[in-house]
């Protein structure tokens, strides 16, 4: 069975409907595993693969990298990248190790990563900044479309499309508490993507690590499917073990959008736990943020967040982008 395919915005490019998220990846119990995850997920018919510079030090590109020998021209491939208002040269020394550990000589969408602080737009678009760089990533053949991310604000998304910088494409979260809490990106944001022809890209079906399924306020399967029956251009979800994937491509390739009905009576379920943001702790805590960020903007960080551990020393730094690259 085959995954729908849907349009990337308005560049006549078509991608699978559900993606394959990077992060999750670096969690796989080994690379042999992380490989057989992404060799399952293309047998399955996804085609568009998330990654970013920093995810476990290196480790999640070069693992994508090494399980695309071979296949590179049958994905789309995203990576990220996390200048957060420094020079726009790192940038360009972020995608070169980007590139390498990922084993290509292009990325499908180059995208800056976790725009969170009310400043980043202004840190983005100014002169010798990361959106000079994205321009001459392109003019060089190494980056066919540009996007951004963030989890944290919709009003920081709305100020990064103001800039009047020509993205392809914008990534956000999108789940049923999302619909109804008090920062909501299906409301604020994806909307105007859609009539700017900007593909969006949803990702946190599930919120990340799957508290409220944990706790019996929803089903995993019916949360993906809500994300994916939004008008996105495909909804981006990690898999850390074949299991979880197999569950993921199951939904996809049997997938009937939701109707509007079903699509409120989730978002009123879900309403009671979205107002103080107990399943969206990426909106209202240090839990996911980006290390590189906070350090960009001289906040200090929390030194028992997965990220920072990553960051620090729990993990090996495969990549070795790190000791490469100063701030």
């Amino acid at each position: 069975m085959s995954i729908p395919l849907r349009d990337f915005g308005k560049t006549g490019v078509k991608i699978s409907a559900l993606g394959l998220g990077g992060h999750h990846l670096g969690a796989a119990k080994d690379e042999k595993t992380a490989i057989e995850i992404v060799h399952r997920a293309l047998d399955g018919g996804i085609t568009f693969y998330d990654n970013c510079w920093e995810y476990y030090r290196g480790k999640c590109e070069s693992w994508l990298g090494a399980a695309l020998q071979g296949k590179r021209d049958k994905v789309f491939l995203m990576t990220k990248f996390c200048t957060h208002g420094r020079d726009g040269s790192l940038a360009m020394q972020m995608l070169e190790q980007s590139l390498k550990r990922l084993q290509t000589d292009h990325l499908d969408l180059w995208q800056v990563h976790g725009m969170g602080f009310p400043n980043d737009p202004d840190l983005f678009i100014r002169a010798g900044g990361a959106a000079e760089a994205m321009h001459k990533a392109k003019e060089q053949g190494k980056v066919r479309f540009f996007g951004f991310t963030g989890h944290k604000d919709p009003d920081v998304h709305m100020a990064m499309l103001n800039t009047g910088f020509p993205f392809d494409a914008v990534q956000m979260p999108l789940n049923p508490f999302d619909a109804g809490s008090f920062s909501s990106f299906e409301t604020k944001v994806l909307p105007v993507l859609n009539q700017r022809g900007i593909a969006p890209l949803g990702m946190k079906p599930i919120n990340g690590h799957g508290e409220a399924v944990k706790q019996g306020v929803l089903k995993a399967t019916e949360a993906l499917r809500y994300a994916m029956s939004l008008p996105v251009a495909t909804t981006i979800s990690g898999a850390e073990e074949p299991m979880i994937l197999e569950q993921n491509l199951k939904v996809a390739q049997e997938f009937t959008p939701m109707s509007q009905e079903e699509m409120q009576k989730l978002r009123e379920r879900c309403r009671y736990y979205a107002g103080d943001g107990r399943y969206e702790m990426y909106k209202v805590s240090l839990k996911f943020d980006n290390p590189e960020a906070r350090l960009a903007h001289d906040f200090p960080l929390d030194t028992m967040q997965v990220e920072v551990k990553e960051m620090i020393h729990e993990t090996d730094n495969t990549g070795r982008a790190w000791p490469q690259v100063s701030g």
